[in-house]
């Protein structure tokens, strides 16, 4: 006897979940590792400055201290080097606030992190939410540490599972 067939064969995936659908990326296979590079570097580096904005919030609001560089100690006159000193009324006279400029700095760092995000997002035509999820990396403390290498290892398995999709060129 003959086994009944579907009149429609189910189609093959390609890794994605998704069937019969080719995985096409928005760059070259040089184009996404330069931006996943660019993105661990970014990262990093502001993960680190969070951490460190962390830390100078708590100085300055949970004892009042700021930290500052250079100067001169208020009370006793003598040359200040590094660390911390009184806010209200100022400890240092003449120093440079590193509390100010760890604010400044992560700020900047944050936008330079979010063009990295979006670099990498329109690359790999991945959904919003993902993006998303990058761009808290920056405000989170530890997690842009834990989503960058959770993004890398995904990057990294497309490239892998879908060798023709970053041949545009």
């Amino acid at each position: 006897m003959i086994e009944p067939q579907p009149a429609i064969q189910p189609k093959s995936t390609n890794g994605t979940g998704k069937a019969g659908k080719k995985r096409r990326f928005g760059g070259t296979e040089a184009q996404i590792r330069s931006a996943l590079k660019f993105y661990k570097v970014l990262a990093y580096l502001t993960g680190t400055m969070l951490l460190l904005l962390c830390a100078e919030l708590i100085a300055r609001y949970g004892f009042g201290q700021h930290l500052y560089a250079g100067g001169t100690d208020a009370v006793t006159g003598q040359p200040f080097g590094l660390g911390f000193a009184d806010a209200e009324p100022a400890g240092v006279i003449g120093a440079v606030n590193l509390s100010v400029t760890v604010l400044i700095v992560h700020g900047w760092m944050y936008v330079v992190y979010l063009i990295s995000n979006f670099r990498l997002w329109s690359l790999m035509r991945w959904p919003f939410t993902k993006l998303v999820v990058m761009a808290l990396g920056g405000v989170v403390p530890f997690l842009s540490f834990f989503v960058e290498k959770k993004f890398h290892a995904e990057v990294e398995a497309e490239l892998a599972a879908n060798p023709q999709a970053p041949q545009r060129y």
